[in-house]
């Protein structure tokens, strides 16, 4: 692991935790307490920012999609409240697009869920623009095209028609796609 002091922050461990899947967050606060962190957890936007407004942490993992908005107005204030902190932006609907609004706005990194504790302290504590080595499970272009096709699916109000006509895909293709389970 690197040297603290190389990120400008001194020995400050504080992380704040921002998902709305509460298990997933308990289970990832207890793995980075484990890993020498101060983590603080925040269920929703208004939580998050709440917490970097009031106590702005050395470090921050959020999550892209939470049910009252988008992760990246928590990413918004922990800028303003604490410009050298290092923030991964955690989300189960990668798209390039996304990962870049989440890099122009302040984050450190952004990495695919699953991502487990190590992945996400390998980015955190990454020194410089260097990457973090590559995770050790990826997922598998079949499962990332899967996640691709449900993200849609659910943009579209799950309306076949509609997913498959905006994937230029026949739409029985489609709905044998959408009736299997999803690949690892």
């Amino acid at each position: 692991m690197a040297d603290q002091a190389e990120f400008d922050i001194g020995d400050d461990k504080s992380l704040l935790l921002v998902d709305d899947d509460e298990p997933f967050l308990r289970r990832l606060a207890r793995a980075m307490e484990k890993r020498g962190f101060e983590p603080e957890m925040a269920g929703s936007v208004a939580a998050g920012k709440a917490i970097a407004t009031a106590r702005p942490p050395a470090y921050a993992v959020v999550d892209l999609r939470l049910e009252d908005g988008n992760g990246l107005d928590v990413v918004e204030t922990l800028r303003e409240t604490r410009p050298g902190a290092r923030i991964v932006v955690l989300t189960g609907y990668g798209a390039i697009a996304t990962a870049v609004a989440a890099v122009k706005i302040g984050a450190t990194d952004y990495l695919s869920k699953p991502a487990d504790a190590n992945d996400i302290t390998a980015a955190l504590l990454a020194v410089g623009d260097a990457l973090p080595p590559p995770p050790e499970n990826p997922m598998s272009a079949d499962r990332v095209r899967w996640e691709h096709i449900q993200r849609v699916y659910e943009q579209c109000d799950r309306n076949v028609s509609e997913t498959a006509r905006r994937l230029n895909m026949h739409r029985r293709t489609l709905q044998r796609i959408l009736a299997k389970r999803s690949p690892r």
